[in-house]
């Protein structure tokens, strides 16, 4: 049985099989299930819930959503997973601490998907990929994150080590995540970067704000350069309006590939009960 806690439990044969089933899950001919799928969202999240939701019912599992406080008991989470996996066939958790889908994974009941966490957001990574694969090849391509350590560049950090990415994170240095290389210059990293990601600046917003990405930023992008800032977003914060109007943005539509790319996660996953 295999679970989604990072995307280093990835391997690029994985990835090839993920996008392989994201294919036909798009083409409506992914594979189908007659069960049920535990989710745990809270009232705040809205695009990862809604495919979660919308994808399992279309892929024939019956979404039941709880509220991520219902794993706040004594209750061991090998309990919790060892009952719901008497109705359900597979759980999916977003939750602030990692830790708690790691109890849930460990026992081996059915498998975990995580739909965020504190430390890092798989599916939002596998979802921009994704995306990017239909005009090129994401394995190719520069990656530039504009941001604080947090649990999109820990994300796209994980990306990079399992996939072999090519990525760079632009901030101050002592808000770079360990590991990842590290841009002071904010013109010339975008200069050779041909995705640039950003993340709410939680409480960093005054020593990101020399770092927020606007149309004059992205001017000195590479031609075909795409501009996903990771949602939700504020202008005038990590980006500014004018560069959310920019031709860069890949807008909304670049977020379709969240519904399929959690189908195929989950599909993947009950593929290896």
């Amino acid at each position: 049985m295999r679970h989604l806690l990072r995307l280093s439990d990835l391997l690029l044969r994985d990835l090839r099989e993920l996008f392989a089933l994201a294919e036909a899950y798009r083409a409506g001919e992914g594979p189908r299930y007659d069960g049920c799928a535990a989710l745990f969202f809270p009232p705040t999240s809205l695009r990862t819930r809604m495919a979660f939701e919308l994808g399992a019912t279309r892929m024939g599992l019956q979404p039941v959503t709880f509220p991520p406080e219902t794993l706040h008991k004594p209750e061991a989470p090998a309990d919790v997973a060892g009952y719901l996996a008497q109705w359900a066939d597979v759980l999916v958790a977003r939750h602030k601490d990692i830790g708690v889908l790691e109890g849930l994974a460990a026992a081996g009941a059915l498998p975990v998907v995580n739909a965020m966490t504190d430390v890092n957001h798989p599916c939002e990574v596998l979802s921009d990929l994704f995306a990017l694969s239909a005009t090129a090849d994401p394995l190719g391509l520069r990656y530039l994150f504009v941001g604080a350590d947090g649990n999109i560049a820990r994300g796209w950090s994980e990306a990079a080590a399992a996939f072999g990415l090519d990525l760079a994170q632009c901030c101050p240095r002592d808000l770079a995540v360990p590991g990842v290389r590290w841009e002071g210059d904010l013109a010339d990293a975008v200069s050779r970067a041909d995705v640039i990601v950003t993340d709410a600046p939680g409480p960093h917003a005054e020593a990101l704000a020399p770092y927020r990405v606007t149309v004059a930023v992205l001017r000195l992008a590479p031609p075909g350069a795409r501009f996903a800032p990771c949602p939700p977003f504020v202008r005038g914060r990590e980006v500014s309006a004018d560069a959310i109007a920019h031709p860069a943005f890949v807008g909304y539509e670049f977020k379709a590939a969240l519904l399929p790319v959690q189908q195929a996660v989950m599909a993947l996953l009950l593929g290896s009960v």
